[in-house]
């Protein structure tokens, strides 16, 4: 992120992409979880991992937004 002459657009952009990333993530971490509380217990059962939205990745693109526009 060194280009300090992007676009509005350009910089949403790339908060989205970053979002996707950090909410992806989080998913496979829980799905990690799961699966090591599984093999470690056997009378676990785990717990359905919910696919992320739309909504939830434009959520986290507004949280990073907002700390750019954070002067």
């Amino acid at each position: 992120m060194g280009d300090s002459n992007k676009s509005g657009y350009q910089l949403r952009a790339d908060m989205l992409g970053m979002a996707q990333g950090i909410i992806h993530e989080s998913g496979n971490r829980l799905e990690s979880n799961e699966h090591f509380l599984a093999e470690n217990d056997k009378k676990y059962h785990r717990k359905p991992i919910a696919p992320y939205t739309t909504e939830d990745i434009i959520a986290e693109a507004e949280k990073l937004y907002a700390f750019v526009q954070k002067k």
